[in-house]
């Protein structure tokens, strides 16, 4: 399971090794700094040092600010768009991105990464929303259980991750938006000793974040409202 009071401790070193660039600002200063300047190297960490992929992609853009906060509302609306409209996934708000986790087998057959027809429905709402908000990137990431060669499972959770990558794109989603991975049984969510853990364990999660060319975008629209309150803030970055 993804232990958060570890990524607390992990990031909290990251931004404090950040805000010591910084020691003249005031303290409220810092904290909006730290979520700017110091969130793709706490991103980095978290996610390989606690192995998920996904969301640890997800902390990695995390921008902070004035920026990260315009960011962070449009994730809000689309999540909770995508709420209403996806069934049998797991939907959440992640720093200023958004994880789904769908079960492999709601998605695909025993041993199988040809999509099913509920999960082709599901895939299609994803990618209206993604078309609707056409400013982030996604990932996808395949998971298996630890059942059989390891060799195997690695291949499958990338062949699964290519065949939902594959319909999004036949849809509509740009391929430039769309990368994925396959992490076969390596970032368990639960424990493989039990058939309720190894079903948590096949997974395909999508992390949604903002695009680089979005970030700057935002970044660029605040400092033309609020220029001083940006060079003040961000001056470390």
């Amino acid at each position: 399971m993804l232990n958060f009071s570890k990524i607390s401790v992990i990031s909290t070193l990251v931004i404090a090794l950040a805000i010591t660039g910084c020691q003249n600002l005031s303290k409220a200063a810092q904290g909006t700094m730290v979520g700017a300047g110091a969130g793709a190297a706490a991103g980095a960490v978290v996610g390989k040092a606690l192995g998920d992929t996904a969301k640890g992609a997800i902390i990695g853009a995390v921008v902070g600010g004035a920026a990260g906060a315009v960011i962070g509302r449009q994730m809000d609306k689309q999540a909770e768009e995508l709420e209403k409209n996806i069934d049998g996934a797991h939907i959440e708000r992640v720093g200023e991105g958004i994880a789904i986790t769908f079960d492999s087998g709601l998605l695909f057959g025993f041993d199988s990464a040809e999509l099913q027809a509920d999960a082709r429905n599901n895939l299609s709402e994803l990618a209206a929303s993604l078309k609707d908000y056409p400013d982030s990137e996604i990932l996808i990431v395949g998971h298996t259980d630890n059942v059989g060669n390891e060799n195997y499972n690695m291949g499958l959770s990338e062949r699964r991750a290519q065949s939902a990558r594959n319909f999004l794109v036949n849809q509509g989603v740009p391929s430039d938006r769309v990368k994925l991975e396959g992490r076969g049984e390596l970032e368990p969510i639960a424990t493989n000793d039990t058939e309720t853990g190894r079903i948590e364990n096949r997974r395909v999660e999508v992390a949604i974040f903002a695009s680089e060319e979005y970030i700057e975008s935002v970044k660029a629209q605040c400092y033309r409202h609020k220029p001083t309150l940006y060079r003040k803030y961000l001056c470390c970055i």
